[in-house]
């Protein structure tokens, strides 16, 4: 691939996984390798890739494609009908599929978030998230929390 990228007829080199038994294998092959990206399962349901490979990501220089970031729609079960909290607003949410998005995109090692819907009226929604304000730090973490309080119910 290294050759292939030196002669022009690839661009990037990346590696994927959507799961967390292949994490360790996918950090080490992140420290030896020089890669453009890496694709990886994240959500605020599951964040195990947000303690070692997302930081890595971004003091390597690799852009981070986020595969499942409703977690294979846990997240909205989960949530159930539940109303949007109020700071769903200060980030411009109108849908628990923004918020979601959104929690995702606010880490600041993302690069982008593929939410792979089947449903056009699903799309229109999941671009409401690249509009408005991202959450900051102490958002996310209040989005987690509530999340997890929320899934541990």
């Amino acid at each position: 691939l290294r050759e292939e990228k030196a002669a022009g007829r690839i661009v990037h080199i990346g590696i994927t996984s959507s799961s967390a038994s292949q994490y360790a294998e996918m950090e080490a092959i992140m420290h030896r390798e020089s890669l453009d990206f890496i694709q990886v399962d994240y959500a605020v349901g599951n964040r195990g890739a947000e303690e070692r490979l997302l930081p890595l990501a971004a003091d390597r220089g690799m852009a981070v494609l986020v595969n499942l970031p409703f977690g294979r729609g846990a997240q909205f079960r989960a949530v159930g009908s539940r109303p949007l909290p109020a700071w769903a607003a200060e980030i411009d949410c109108d849908s628990w599929a923004q918020v979601f998005l959104k929690f995702v995109l606010g880490n600041t090692a993302v690069t982008c978030a593929i939410p792979g819907s089947t449903q056009p009226a699903h799309v229109e929604d999941n671009l409401g998230a690249a509009r408005g304000r991202l959450p900051d730090a102490a958002l996310r973490q209040t989005i987690a929390r509530y999340f997890d309080a929320v899934a541990d119910s």
